[in-house]
């Protein structure tokens, strides 16, 4: 009887199969390695041994092996015909070769400067992911969202830290599905960010909940400044390097931003909750 299922548990029906291995209609379920990832960055504490950019450097060739790429080349030129600024952003085909060295020339202050200033302190690197000629228009479009990640950081408002992250990712995961017609591209092109950022909300949540709240002020900024913006992902950042940020947001359309200071907080998370740099933060 119906009536002797629970609520939650009613309209369940077993699945019969010969299979001797786990078969899905979800091909990311279906795979193992996606599988076990999941879990541990969901799960995991930090530490030392496993830093966070090691875990996105294991899920960049899982994600590879998940995605139709002719089909991802279908939709994007499809889009390029309806979407004539994606159209005239792929045509141009820009993407720079800059070095670190080369934004010494900016103004402290200016969208340039402020990179410099971040990267020098951070004694971070410009070309995270090897350098590789764009073979498809994925390709492209991965290394263009590469290169300007960073600058995404300073002009939609996110700390070079790892609550800061929440920032960029929310931006790219609403400006984009804003700004394709088409959400299954727009969700193709969404895969790393909301991947990547479910380690920064459910282990947040499980083992660092003191900083929740700015957890979830960086995916509010993040949102906010998609939903209301120009589509920034597609604009020739280089163009602006010069300007001052204020300056620089309000020329490339980039609304509703201000600069979050989550630094002690991200110290906090990326130290396994190490509560000394709150408490020196406060003081």
């Amino acid at each position: 009887m119906t009536d002797d299922i629970p609520y939650l548990a009613r309209g369940v029906m077993p699945v019969e199969t010969p299979s001797s291995v786990l078969v899905s209609s979800s091909k990311y379920l279906n795979n193992p390695r996606l599988r076990e990832w999941l879990a541990m960055i969901l799960l995991r504490r930090n530490g030392p041994d496993k830093p966070p950019p090691a875990e996105m450097w294991e899920f960049l060739p899982i994600l590879e092996e998940l995605r139709d790429h002719a089909a991802i080349e279908d939709m994007i030129t499809q889009e390029r015909k309806e979407n004539p600024a994606l159209d005239a952003w792929f045509s141009e085909g820009h993407y720079s070769t800059y070095k670190i060295e080369d934004f010494a020339q900016y103004a402290p202050g200016s969208l340039g400067g402020i990179f410099y200033q971040w990267i020098t302190e951070g004694d971070y690197e410009i070309q995270i992911v090897p350098w590789s000629e764009p073979k498809s228009q994925l390709d492209f479009y991965n290394l263009r969202s590469g290169q300007t990640h960073d600058f995404e950081h300073i002009l939609c408002g996110g700390g070079f830290n790892f609550m800061g992250e929440l920032v960029p990712y929310w931006y790219r995961l609403t400006n984009v599905f804003k700004h394709i017609r088409n959400p299954e591209l727009a969700a193709e092109l969404s895969m790393i960010q909301i991947f990547g950022s479910l380690r920064y909300t459910v282990r947040t949540i499980l083992h660092y909940p003191q900083v929740w709240e700015t957890a979830v002020s960086c995916i509010q900024q993040g949102m906010k400044v998609g939903q209301q913006s120009d589509a920034l992902f597609l604009a020739r950042l280089e163009d602006y390097f010069h300007l001052p940020l204020e300056e620089a947001r309000a020329a490339l359309g980039v609304r509703g931003a201000v600069s979050l200071d989550t630094h002690a907080e991200g110290a906090f998370w990326a130290a396994d909750g190490d509560a000394s740099l709150l408490r020196q933060a406060a003081e």
